[in-house]
């Protein structure tokens, strides 16, 4: 067993977390591509059986849920730290380590607003934020994928449209779309190809949410989009009026130069339905195919893409809740949740919705925010989850999610991983199927009842 509360109060007191976890784990005989002297840890089961996973020690709930279930499952891991004082302190080193790791990766957000001390004497909000966007331009992400019920989003990263200046807007020799954020075109042509073979091998429909007639980067990735369709099999529905890539071909062709010269190989034999939309219409397109149970991809910029999954994370509540409404107007007393199920929908309150992020070279990175962890921590520490019965304590579901999905990932055709991961979420919801535990007992409760991982 791991003192998880003892790791707890070291990370709020501001102790030596470093040294607990060097006495905890390995050093690991793997370094992240171009970080010979990176930090890396290893532990679990390194039996030869799995491809180990990347966790990175971030901060709060992120950080004690991870050791609790890395513990739990005793699969082969590596770890690189990464909580709020580590990274500020490294001047962000540990995120182009935990960005360039050789291997399918899990990543937390957390702390985008800590305090941590500046090495004087004073406090300081740590450099980076939350270290998404060095994080992601350090591991050459290109998108994420998050899929929710029927709807998946595949969103451009970093890619933030919508310049207007017309007088300096262009495309430079090395593909970066001039903006207020230079998005890197070469990158939103990968994104536009991942999205169109998510189309092909889902047969899910394809939906488009870009504003070329508005935005001038959009019209250079509607550019990208259009060219990728040119030779292929997909049906295009609604269209748009003009051709993106005949508007803006010379600097559209400036990004095709500089992409592998096979980039395209096999796209003749893809095919689907794609419908081209202007990216405000996809919110209320959303509404009727979660409703409607359509399933569908949309091709977002980074933009539109976080706004449209806050909309799925946050509109089944305000549906169950419209739906109890209107059955108690007939008379009727039932619970919205379970019928909710029993017609068939999945979604819930978007705490559980999963992210991938697309690396331009390597495995991807699967990601998860904890918004409010640092408070529910506090809550612990002080000796009261459930704050006098008002609030429920932490549920760790999310974790062995996360895991599973990762290590599915990187064993894919791993059988028995499959099941036997399969038995661990099943042991996981009857423990905290009913009353909830408190997080410590939980913990203890599952490590007495799962068989950890044999190989």
């Amino acid at each position: 067993m791991i003192d998880l509360m003892s790791i707890a109060r070291t990370e709020a007191e501001g102790g030596d977390l470093f040294g607990i976890f060097e006495g905890m784990f390995a050093p690991a005989d793997v370094r992240p591509t171009g970080h010979p002297d990176a930090v890396v840890w290893k532990g679990g089961n390194h039996d030869g059986t799995l491809n180990p996973v990347a966790h990175c020690l971030t901060d709060a709930y992120a950080l004690l849920g991870t050791l609790a279930a890395i513990d739990i499952l005793d699969l082969p891991f590596y770890a690189v730290p990464m909580w709020s004082q580590y990274r500020h302190d490294k001047e962000l080193k540990p995120l182009a380590w935990f960005g360039n790791m050789p291997c399918t990766s899990i990543k937390w957000s957390t702390a985008g607003d800590a305090y941590v001390d500046d090495g004087k004497g004073g406090k300081v909000v740590v450099m980076g934020k939350s270290g998404n966007a060095p994080l992601r331009t350090q591991a050459g992400v290109y998108c994420n994928v998050r899929p929710y019920g029927p709807i998946t989003v595949v969103r451009c990263m970093p890619c933030l449209p919508y310049s207007q200046n017309r007088a300096v807007f262009d495309v430079n020799e090395d593909g970066v779309i001039h903006s207020e954020m230079n998005t890197p075109g070469v990158q939103l042509a990968y994104a536009n190809r991942l999205f169109l073979r998510m189309v092909h091998e889902t047969g899910a429909i394809g939906r488009v949410a870009t504003k070329p007639t508005q935005a001038m980067e959009d019209g250079i990735n509607a550019g990208l989009h259009s060219w990728l369709l040119r030779g292929t099999k997909f049906e295009v529905g609604r269209r748009y009026a003009v051709d993106p890539y005949e508007e803006h071909k010379e600097r559209v062709d400036r990004i095709i130069a500089l992409l592998p010269a096979d980039f395209r190989d096999g796209m003749d034999q893809w095919g689907g339905r794609i419908e081209q939309h202007i990216s405000d219409t996809n919110y209320g397109l959303l509404l009727w195919d979660l409703i409607e149970q359509q399933d569908c991809i949309v091709l977002a910029t980074d933009l539109d893409g976080d706004r449209l999954t806050d909309l799925l994370a946050d509109v089944s509540d305000p549906l169950r809740a419209y739906g109890g409404r209107v059955a108690k107007h007939l008379g009727a007393e039932i619970d919205m949740d379970a019928a909710w199920r029993e017609m068939g929908y999945t979604t819930g309150n978007g705490r559980d919705m999963t992210s991938v992020m697309h690396r331009m070279s390597g495995p991807p990175i699967h990601e998860q925010t904890l918004g409010s962890a640092d408070a529910m921590l506090l809550r612990l520490l002080d000796g009261d989850e459930s704050m006098g019965g008002t609030k429920r304590p932490y549920d760790p579901r999310i974790h062995f999610v996360l895991i599973r999905d990762a290590y599915l990932d990187a064993n894919p055709d791993n059988a028995e991983l499959r099941g036997w991961l399969d038995g661990v979420l099943a042991t996981f919801d009857s423990i905290y199927g009913g009353t909830r535990p408190g997080f410590l007992d939980g913990y203890r409760a599952l490590k007495d009842a799962v068989t950890p991982w044999h190989g």
